[in-house]
Order: C-alpha cells, then structure tokens, then sequence
C-alpha cells in the first residue's frame, strides 16, 4: 500500500509541475534557514558542555551597589582563592586563573630565534585543573606540571606550532617578554572552540609577579576564580557562607560601593549580559530566542505557502477524489495519501535544503567568525532534528489540504461542481493575514536596525577617530628610555600631524575606575574612571576644552582633566568652580586644571562616564597617531620601520580608532544580516503563497469572470476585481504587525543608551512595500485570468 501511495503521489507531483516546483522551491528555502538558525543555536548552547561536574563547577565574580549604578566584573581580587579555600564551607576546588598578553619567543638548538609572536598566556593553579579534571593531560599531571615557578604547559596545537611535535616540545624553554625563561613541563589536549575559556600556553600561577597583591578593592576581570562545590550541594546551600565571606573582607567602611562575591553557574558564562570572559565571545540568550522565533517564522511561512498552493489545487483534483470514494476508498485513506504526497514533497525540499545548507555554511561561519560544522555524523543533534522537522513540515502543511480535499461529495466531484466553502476562504484569507504580519514584522525589524546601525555609524562621539592608529608599545625600563626619540622620529614622518602617549583611545572597553575624594570629601554615589594619557591626547583626537587648561608637558603628574558628566554628577553648575579642586583616586592626588566637553567613552549602548584624564609616563603602553587621510598607507609603512628600529625586541602591532568602534556593534551588526536575510526569504516565500492563492481565486471565479467580461466589464475592471480582497489582506496584515513590530524594536533599542526615535516611517515604508509587492503579483495572475478567451470558459454550460 505505500509503495502504491508513493507512486500515485509522484505521478500527481509530476502532473503539476508548476505548483510542485513552487511548493518544492518555498519548503526548502524555508527548511534550510531554519537547519541553518539550529546549526547554530545548536553550537551556542554547546560551550562550556561536556564536563562530568559541569552542575558543581562555578566561576566567582564580583559585583558593586553604588548610590547611583550597580557595576560587575567577571575578576575577583587576587587574595580571593587562597581565603575562599578555608573560609567558605561546602568547596571542594578552588583554583585562580589569570588572563594576560605576552611576546613568547623561541631559539633553535644553535640558539637562534627562530619565532617570535604576541600570544595569550594563563596563569594558573593546580587545582584550576582539578576543577576541570576532564581536560585531558597528554603529558605530565597539574600538580606537578605547575607546581614551580618558571614552569608552562602548551596545548597540542601550541607544542607542534613552537616545536615541530609534541614529544619535541618537552623539556624545551620559551622565553617570555625577553626575559622570563620557561621550561615546557606539560601538554594538554588542544580546547574546544565553544570553550570560554581557550587556554593555549598556561603558566604556573608561582611565575606571576602579582600574586602576593592582598589588596581586597583590586579587581581585574582577567582574575578569574573557578570553583567545585562538594557532591550533593547546590549553589543555594552555600548562601549563608557566602554572605559571612563577604562581610567579612568587604566591610563597607573600607571597601566603596557595597563589593560582594557571588557564584555564577559554568553554563551561564557565555550567555552573561553583565561579565565578559576569556574567549571575548558571548551572546544573549534573547538573541538566541529571537533566531528561534524567526526559524519559527520561517517554517510556518512555507507551510502557509504549501497550503494555500494545495488547496488552489485542490479543485483541479476533485474528479480524482469522487472516483476513488465511487471505487472504495475511505476518508482515510485518502487523507494518508494527500499527507504521503505532502511527506514526498517534505522530503525532496529537504534534500534541496541540505544543498543550500552547505552552500550557506562558508559565508554564515564568515558572519559570526566561528567554525560550525553541517556534519550528521559528528552531530546527530542536526539528524534527529532534520527529521523531526520533515514529520512537522509534512503534518503542518499537508494535514488541513488533506481533510479538505478528502471529504468531497463524490457525486458532486464526478460532476465537477465542487467549490470550497467560505469557510475555507476564510481560513486561507486568516493563512495569509497572518503570513503577511510575519513578513511586515521583519521588513519593520530590519528597517529599524538599518537605521540605528547608520546612526551609530554617523554620530558625533565628542572626539575626531579618523584616520587615529592606535600602536602598541613596550613599557619595560628600557623601552621608556627611548620614547622620546620614539616620539622625534615619528613626528618627521611625511603624513604624521601628532602623537599621543596613552593607554587607550576616548572610547574604548577598557575601563580603570576606583572610588575617589573631591575636595577632601570622599565620594559615595559613583566611581570615577581614570585614563592615563599625555597632553598630547588632546590634540590628536580633538577634546574641546571648555573650562581651564590641559595639564602642562612634564616628567612628573602635576594636574587632571575632567569632563563634563563628572561635574554634572557632582551637581557643580559651573565648570570654572571645579578648576583647582583636589583630586584623590588611584594613588594620585591632583588639582582639576581643566574641564572638557563630554564625548563617548564606551559605546553608545552605555551613558557617558564620569572621568579624568591623568598623565602618567610610567603607565603607558600605546601610543595614538593621527595621520593625513590621503598619506595612510605610505604613513603606516614609515610609522611600523621606525617601530621596529626603536624597539627590535617587539612585535609591532596597530589597529585603527574607527575599526575598534565598528566592532563593538558587531553583534548588533551580524543581527542586521540575518534580518535582511530572513527577511528576503520570507517576503520571496510570501509572495510565492500569494501568488498560490490568486491562483485558486481565480480558478474558483473564471465563470464569474468570462460573464461578467460578456456583460461589457474590462479587462482593467475585473483586474480591480480580484485585486481588492487581497489588498484588504495586507493592509489588515499591515495593522496587526505594527503593535508586534513596536514592541519587538522597542525592546531591541533599549540596549541603546543613544538610540534613534521610533517614528511613523518605517511602518509606513513597510506597509508601502508589502501593498506594492501584493499588487504586482495579484495583478500579474489576474491580469491572465481576466485576459482569457471566454469561449473556453463558457462553452460547456
């Protein structure tokens, strides 16, 4: 019998070509970008999995309540774990880990250099690999691995890339900085990328220089501190320690802003909003649900699209059905063989989805920078989920064509006067009501997003980035000695208008903030932050000055700068008042020389900081160089030889001011594609469907036509005709999404702390567009309905 079924449902197909090929084209577009949207989501919700203790392993952050603001850090002070270990009851691990930057070289047997490059390293604690005791060890053990100081231990990929093998690597040394050796006492198995924590060269936690740091209001969030809670306890059970833990070494009087420590589950590391983490890579959990709800979209579009083609159709087929109820057949089993045909449709889309899947692969991994895989072998998620989606798309579009078409009077059939009732017209008209919501919605998404990303793009931030290279530079005592030659040499070259000693540009994620006095009274409401940079800063990247004067070129601090937002949070109305106030954070104490108009210190998803720019010739480590726009290249080109001629030791390493504020809205960015993307997908499957449904009105109404045209209507006029319902649909549709659209852009926005204003226009160009997408394609088909020879349709009657 399904052999049977299977053949009379590939001789129906064939007959109707045309449909099959539109139904076949709208399932597996819309099939592939939901495989696509799993792939992915799938590869998120994958990081940090696999562990044997993954609902025991916990990563310790710290939080601050202020007056004003809550702040989080993904660190805890330096002293935490060795404290942690015999104070906070039901741990059974707790191991530090602390992120840093590096220049690792490596000499050959003859003692050449033979490579050379900026690297990642880790400092860690045995017990950090007692935590995650699953990392497999190729040689070597932790405890022994990291016990002394001068010790590292590389990754496969790592042993291979310094020493040609792994076995080749043991024993070996590699040098740190130009001046701290370390001998290669362990491997480990290379990390997975869905990992937030990519280790690659680890050193023992005895080689770093700021261990013995006790200072408790120290936090850096590359400190980090993992934690394994005792079998049988859950994070909850260990409150009350907690709680005593923190009064306790974060007494308010000493400690600003109410600082506590909190347990965060390994499993929320990459989906955290508030705390970052080594691998730089995260994402919102809202991001993944909106993917979801579009695939979602997606599917539901194509199986709208497959029922409105069916059941225009369905008509042509009525014959069939009454011969078959003549000769025997039961209801249901004709509805098992519209749904065999609807499940042999599924499945050739689904072929021709996996196609377009492995085609898509390349540029998606390009969208989100990662390596993601379409392999039903290595992933069996992606098979079990391939398949649940065919019986979903086989059900969902093929089961109410199904039920419709099976329950045709024979007798009526046989005669060829079947017409659907108006209540399946009003079914289909619901189908494409709400078809055409979903496509509004995302054509409103993606103008919305378009139109931030330019404002993002475009607004004035308060300092000029263009044509800013930010270069690195080494800050040994050596190196220091030959700034000023460093700064001579760069200012001669052809292109260069100034240079600037700093630690970072006006905008950038790095943030140093500290509780601070002014005027000898200590703050309580907000933390100050500090950027160190030279009076040079000023001029490369243009700070307008609006009260008192930049602090003067000397050896020694002698003054601060502060800005606008400072004043405003310290409810000083006057910017002159503030000029020869005190001063007092991060060890300095200095007089306000001068106040400067507020400009965006972070991105424009986050409000103005309060800060002051300090001088600082020892705490330098870049150097930012405004360059002519038209002599870029030849500028770099000078700019990286005298670099290298300064400092030989080095690796030069530049990036550009504007380059670094693009990447910030790079998840907002990628997110942007995808709704173009989608959108288009959606709005070709729509009007696909559209075009499924004119189809059937017109089948349904040619006698109604060929009369009306014998009775002196023209062909403009019958046009009008069947155009009209379906405009009504879409405008219908048009008011039903904007609510939808207004909360779904409203919330999106609101991660902006500088956003455009929700305006009338992209809900008028979205219902512009989808009443001119529906005009052309009704148009197009009842143009050709209404154009027919009215013999052909009058002649039996």
């Amino acid at each position: 019998m399904f052999r049977l079924n299977l053949k009379i449902a590939w001789r129906n197909l064939w007959k109707n070509k045309g449909y099959t090929f539109i139904n076949v084209i709208g399932l597996s577009i819309g099939m592939a970008s939901c495989i696509l949207i799993f792939i992915f989501i799938r590869y998120q919700m994958s990081f940090d999995e696999g562990f044997k203790n993954e609902d025991r392993i916990f990563r310790v952050v710290t939080d601050w309540k202020y007056n004003a603001y809550d702040d989080y850090s993904a660190g805890v002070p330096i002293p935490f774990s060795a404290a942690a270990r015999n104070e906070i009851t039901g741990l059974e691990k707790v191991g530090s880990i602390i992120k840093r930057g590096g220049i690792i070289s490596v000499k050959d047997t003859k003692g050449k250099e033979k490579l050379k490059s900026r690297e990642a390293v880790y400092y860690a604690q045995p017990d950090f690999f007692e935590v995650f005791s699953d990392i497999k060890w190729i040689y070597s053990a932790p405890d022994l691995a990291l016990a002394e100081p001068n010790m590292v231990v590389l990754t496969e990929k790592n042993a291979i890339k310094f020493f040609g093998s792994i076995k080749g690597a043991i024993g070996k040394a590699i040098t740190l900085e130009n001046r701290i050796g370390l001998k290669v006492s362990g491997i480990i198995q290379d990390m997975p990328q869905n990992s937030s924590f990519p280790l690659g060269i680890i050193i023992s936690y005895e080689t770093y220089a700021g261990r013995f740091n006790d200072n408790w209001d120290s936090v850096n969030s590359s400190s980090s501190s993992y934690v394994l809670i005792k079998a049988g306890l859950k994070a909850g059970d260990l409150k009350e320690s907690i709680t005593r833990f923190n009064q306790k070494y974060y007494p308010i009087q000493k400690i600003a802003g109410n600082q506590t420590n909190r347990l965060q589950p390994l499993r929320e590391i990459h989906f955290s909003e508030k705390y970052d983490n080594f691998a730089d890579s995260s994402i919102n959990r809202s991001e993944i649900y909106g993917l979801a709800v579009i695939g979602l979209f997606l599917i539901i579009t194509a199986c709208i699209n497959f029922v409105n083609l069916s059941t225009a159709q369905s008509v042509n087929r009525s014959k069939e059905v009454g011969v078959r109820k003549v000769m025997g057949s039961k209801r249901k089993q004709l509805v098992t063989q519209f749904l065999m045909e609807t499940f042999a449709v599924s499945l050739v889309a689904l072929l021709i989805a996996c196609v377009i899947t492995e085609l898509a692969i390349p540029p998606m991994q390009n969208l989100f920078k990662g390596t993601i895989e379409f392999s039903l072998f290595s992933h069996p998620a992606i098979f079990f989920f391939m398949a649940i989606l065919v019986v979903f798309v086989s059900f969902l579009a093929g089961f109410y064509p199904a039920v419709i078409i099976s329950k045709f009077n024979p007798a009526l059939a046989i005669k060829n006067k079947i017409s659907l009732n108006n209540g399946g017209l009003s079914l289909r008209k619901i189908l494409v009501v709400v078809q055409f919501s979903i496509t509004v919605i995302l054509i409103i998404g993606t103008l919305v997003i378009i139109k931030q990303m330019q404002y993002v793009q475009e607004k004035s931030l308060g300092f000029n980035p263009n044509a800013v290279a930010m270069v690195g530079i080494p800050n040994d005592s050596l190196s220091k000695i030959k700034y000023n030659t460093f700064r001579e040499r760069i200012l001669r070259i052809p292109g260069v208008q100034e240079m600037s000693f700093c630690q970072s540009p006006p905008l950038s994620s790095n943030i140093n903030s500290s509780d601070f006095t002014y005027n000898g009274i200590k703050n309580e409401d907000f933390e100050l932050r500090n950027m160190r940079a030279d009076e040079s800063f000023f001029k490369v990247f243009d700070l307008k000055l609006i009260a008192g004067k930049v602090f003067r070129k000397s050896d020694t601090a002698n003054a601060c700068v502060v800005n606008e937002t400072f004043l405003k949070k310290m409810h000083i109305l006057n910017p002159e008042d503030a000029i020869g106030k005190i001063i007092y954070a991060s060890g300095n104490t200095l007089p306000i020389a001068g106040v400067i108009k507020d400009f965006n210190d972070q991105s424009l998803k986050e409000n103005i900081s309060g800060l002051a720019i300090f001088p600082g010739k020892d705490e330098y480590w870049n150097v930012a160089i405004k360059m002519d726009a038209e002599q870029l290249v030849s500028s770099m080109k000078e700019v990286e030889a005298v670099w290298k001629s300064n400092f030989p030791n080095g690796i030069f390493d530049s990036s550009f001011v504007n380059q670094s504020i693009n990447n910030y809205y790079e998840s907002e960015q990628t997110m942007g594609v995808l709704f173009k993307v989608f959108a288009g997908v959606i709005i070709f499957i729509s009007f696909i469907g559209l075009f499924g449904l004119i189809s059937f009105v017109a089948t349904q109404r040619t006698k109604e036509v060929a009369i009306r045209k014998v009775l002196g209507a023209s062909t403009i006029e019958l046009v009008k005709m069947l155009n009209g319902s379906f405009l009504i649909m879409v405008f219908i549709a048009n008011l039903l999404a904007w609510p939808l659209s207004y909360l779904f852009i409203s919330k999106w926005l609101s991660g902006f702390a500088y956003r455009i204003d929700i305006s009338i226009w992209p809900f008028a160009l979205a219902m512009v567009i989808s009443m001119a997408m529906t005009l052309i394609t009704v148009s197009i088909r009842s143009y050709k309905a209404a154009a027919a020879n009215t013999i052909d349709a009058l002649k039996y009657e």
